[in-house]
């Protein structure tokens, strides 16, 4: 398949990047830094290395999915929505490119039903980045009333590591654990589940969440 991966070369895009050019796909990476695209995946990377509000639909009607791995400083948290609200507006009453938003794991609900956000705004040094699970929360709510657009979200666990694949458990709306009662997933295992469920569709127009076995 033609996949693009806006911010490829983050943590969570440089694995889904790897796990789809493993899995035979056709990969094209955007990004502002084409050097750390090469640097990171080669001199025969696929490289689009243009800042994603510059996009054009244009620059993105040929794939057939494109992931939104993009990540920013906590000041400018409010560029997730914006961006989302780009996305969305490009594609309206089409069901090609399938659109893959990777979400926060504030959006969870705890063991007692509970919104982690809710949580997460009690830790002591919230202020200096609860901006960026705030606008994640957001953008979730804001991706679930689109109804004409073929959409997909994914929430990590509590703890998104770099780290290497494992079997994914994958789940709804609550923070999942591991079976050793820990909720955390790695880059690698994330990237597992996204390519899964882009080669078999399981969740349309809504959210799903990792977590390590």
């Amino acid at each position: 398949m033609k996949i693009a991966i806006i911010g490829a070369t983050g943590m969570a895009g440089s694995a889904l990047y790897k796990e789809s050019t493993l899995r035979g796909h056709d990969v094209t990476a955007i990004v502002r830094d084409k050097e750390k695209a090469v640097s990171l995946f080669g001199s025969g990377a696929k490289v689009i290395d243009k800042d994603i509000f510059d996009l054009t639909k244009s620059d993105l009607e040929d794939f057939e999915v494109i992931v939104n791995a993009f990540a920013t400083a906590p000041a400018k948290a409010y560029l997730h929505l914006d961006l989302a609200a780009k996305l969305i507006g490009f594609f309206r009453e089409t069901k090609s490119p399938r659109l893959f938003f990777i979400l926060g794991a504030a959006s969870l609900l705890d063991e007692n039903g509970k919104l982690y956000l809710d949580t997460l705004k009690t830790v002591p040094d919230a202020a200096s980045w609860i901006s960026i699970p705030t606008e994640a929360y957001k953008t979730l709510n804001f991706l679930r009333g689109i109804e004409n657009v073929n959409w997909v979200g994914v929430s990590p666990s509590v703890t998104f590591i770099a780290g290497e694949a494992t079997v994914p458990l994958l789940g709804t709306d609550s923070l999942l654990t591991s079976g050793k009662g820990e909720s955390i997933v790695t880059s690698g295992t994330m990237a597992v589940a996204i390519l899964d469920e882009i080669e078999k569709p399981q969740f349309i127009r809504t959210r799903f969440t990792v977590c390590n076995q």
